[in-house]
């Protein structure tokens, strides 16, 4: 197995492709980007293989966000390979009329809940339908969790993992005698994935992807595999402090609120993470709705049409809470 690294003109962190050519098989887990930069990456780095577009026969894609399929129409215009993707994202893959017209009305839906200025709405919505996003479209064929891949001896067992995505997997695999798993954006070295926003079909998008990484803690595996960035040599470790981050931004939700009394979700990001732009513009309200979705839920948090408020009662909790250790859950 390779890891590709791709530079990502659209998102943080170089996105990873991972090819599988040892054996009567080419396969390759995500393609990167839909960019002609990107491309040319990739035909570059097979190629050091011995290795063509037209070789690879099959492509395992994590997830539906385009700077993880963005060049599997292409690929597989050259050669004809199978495209398999998760049953949840398989429809926006292949580009379904119904399917993204039901996902953007959902966004419009949320944008207004979210109490997100028409300005800014704007702009997400020429980022979103920009026409440099259009790509060759694949057929796809739909797997679902744990089916198994059989890549030149080497099993891939797909581990849905909803929470960033709808459909995103990651692919567990014993190679070299070591439990590894390919994490696409379920798991990262650096930044901790979006949710909330990265997907807004994820009913209950905290608490799903809270069950995922708690999946990872649990399946203790000795390397990751990232859809961006360097490998992560202690999953376990880094799946738990992504858990303990989100515990932390709870705080951090529940503390904007008892400052700034009841507001929306767009004012609550903006306590968070300050002025926001381009594809950040739905992000940090999404991040802000799963939290207050995730502590309503829990009965902390109270919801009024769109705006939130802290729960009786919580308000003295939180001045009862030790100084000292107030400042340690930032």
């Amino acid at each position: 197995m390779q890891r590709l690294s791709l530079s990502n003109a659209a998102f943080e962190g170089d996105n990873n492709a991972y090819l599988f050519a040892d054996g009567s098989e080419v396969t390759l887990i995500d393609t990167g980007d839909w960019m002609a930069t990107t491309r040319r990456q990739l035909e570059a780095a097979l190629s050091e293989h011995g290795l063509g577009l037209a070789d690879i026969d099959r492509i395992l894609l994590t997830h539906w966000h385009h700077d993880h399929c963005g060049l599997a129409g292409e690929i597989q215009a050259e050669s004809g390979a199978d495209v398999y993707v998760h049953a949840a994202d398989a429809a926006l893959v292949a580009d379904d009329t119904d399917a993204w017209n039901a996902m953007y009305d959902r966004q419009q839906r949320y944008f207004d809940e979210w109490g997100m200025p028409e300005d800014k709405q704007a702009v997400l919505v020429d980022r979103m339908t920009d026409d440099e996003t259009t790509v060759e479209t694949p057929t796809v064929t739909s797997f679902e969790d744990g089916e198994t891949f059989t890549v030149n001896g080497i099993d891939l067992e797909v581990v849905h993992t909803s929470g960033h995505a709808a459909g995103l997997c990651m692919f567990e695999a014993t190679i070299d005698g070591k439990r590894q798993v390919f994490s696409g954006d379920a798991l990262l070295p650096v930044y901790t994935p979006n949710v909330g926003g990265a997907d807004i079909r994820v009913d209950r998008p905290l608490e799903t992807y809270l069950r995922a990484l708690q999946g990872i803690v649990d399946a203790d595996y000795d390397r990751a595999w990232p859809g961006h960035r360097a490998p992560i040599d202690d999953p376990t470790a880094r799946a738990q402090h992504i858990i303990d981050h989100h515990e932390e931004r709870s705080w951090r939700v529940l503390d904007a609120l008892n400052r700034l009394g009841p507001c929306d979700t767009w004012t609550v990001s903006a306590d968070l993470f300050g002025e926001l732009e381009d594809i950040h513009i739905l992000h940090g309200p999404g991040e802000s709705y799963a939290h207050l979705e995730h502590l309503e839920r829990d009965g902390t948090v109270v919801r009024e049409g769109t705006e939130y408020r802290l729960a009786d009662g919580v308000a003295e909790t939180l001045a009862d809470l030790d100084e000292e250790r107030w400042e340690l859950e930032y």
